[in-house]
């Protein structure tokens, strides 16, 4: 399955600013997107003028009963592209109801096995992680603190600045290029936490997060190097 092109923006060979890091923040960068998204109509023309426009942040499929997505369409949402799911959950995101809805179903039981209520409704989950995603009335992305042993797998922290997924026992630093840098996991001590608190619900209660497998071969590379090393 292959992303669609967004629409040339006005400079040829531009990379158009239409890519979501783990902070939420939508920047301009090459890196291909697994999955499409939006937050409503963030777009005047080829420029993104405005961080949110509603509540409801979801993940979608890059493709969904052949319909075509034209990016940057006049009263059409702005079409956001995501790295792998682990990336759009630490962003705020969630799976989208019509286009993704087994996983939906699944995430929103997900949260509430987590959180140990029923399963929240579409409305309920999204103002649930809107406030876990943003402090009040700006857009300046909430961290959270839990104990690093409490943290499941797809999960990001944040690392003096550098977003990190939670990979078993490693960290495996992400930015604008990909996953690298990978280093030993804590096991005890406190995290400061980007993905929302409800999503880590989810994903310790068994939501199968699709992370790009370039974060497990990287760490297999440094696993095996470690090795080799040893007497």
């Amino acid at each position: 399955m292959h992303e669609p092109d967004p629409q040339p923006s006005t400079a040829p060979g531009e990379v158009a600013r239409n890519r979501v890091t783990p902070m939420s923040e939508v920047e301009a960068f090459p890196l291909r997107g697994a999955w499409t998204g939006n937050r409503g109509i963030l777009h005047s023309g080829h420029e993104i003028v405005r961080f949110h426009a509603h509540d409801s942040w979801l993940i979608c499929e890059l493709q969904f009963k052949g319909r075509r997505r034209r990016q940057w369409q006049p009263g059409e949402c702005t079409f956001l592209y995501f790295h792998d799911e682990a990336v759009a959950l630490a962003a705020g995101h969630r799976p989208c109801a019509l286009c993704r809805r087994g996983s939906y179903e699944d995430f929103r039981a997900k949260v509430g096995e987590g959180l140990g209520i029923g399963p929240p409704r579409a409305r309920d989950l999204d103002r649930l992680l809107h406030g876990e995603r943003l402090h009040r009335g700006t857009h300046r992305r909430r961290l959270h603190e839990m104990p690093w042993a409490s943290l499941p797998a797809g999960t990001f922290v944040d690392l003096d600045g550098t977003p990190a997924l939670v990979l078993e026992d490693q960290l495996v630093e992400w930015s604008t290029a990909g996953y690298g840098e990978g280093r030993p996991r804590p096991d005890h001590g406190i995290a400061s936490v980007i993905t929302p608190p409800s999503t880590v619900a989810a994903l310790a209660a068994g939501y199968p997060v699709q992370i790009d497998e370039s974060s497990r071969t990287i760490r297999s590379a440094r696993n095996s190097f470690a090795h080799s090393l040893a007497p």
